[in-house]
């Protein structure tokens, strides 16, 4: 069975950090483009941040450019998110997402074909 489990959100206050991890298994993800997503209350589901196949490549949306990193370890078939500077508009359910093979660093929602279950991020002012 392949899963995408997602894990490292907590309560946190404003100016803090967190590391959000993605662990794959039932098999490999190390071909494929990865992706975060986060959806808040209320609102859609938004790109965070991206990294293409080789990991050399990554995007992310301005609103968490400079703050936010996108990283992996195709050896351990994880794929993290560090988030530092925290704000509480980044209060949401991380999600991580595997993409195309041999993709890019970036694509809509309905371009993932593996979701994980999410993770919570609550951000105190």
């Amino acid at each position: 069975q392949v899963q995408l489990v997602e894990s490292g959100g907590g309560l946190v206050q404003a100016g803090g950090s967190l590391r959000l991890s993605c662990a794959a298994s039932g098999r490999t993800f190390s071909t494929n483009a990865m992706g975060w997503f986060r959806q808040a209350p209320g609102k859609e589901r938004e790109f965070v941040a991206g990294i293409a196949w080789r990991g050399g490549s990554t995007n992310y949306a301005d609103s968490v450019r400079g703050r936010f990193t996108i990283s992996r370890d195709n050896a351990k078939n994880t794929v993290y998110l560090q988030m530092n500077s925290l704000k509480p508009e980044d209060t949401a359910v991380y999600y991580c997402a595997a993409g195309p093979r041999y993709g890019g660093n970036r694509y809509p929602a309905n371009e993932y074909d593996y979701w994980g279950q999410g993770t919570q991020v609550i951000v105190s002012s």
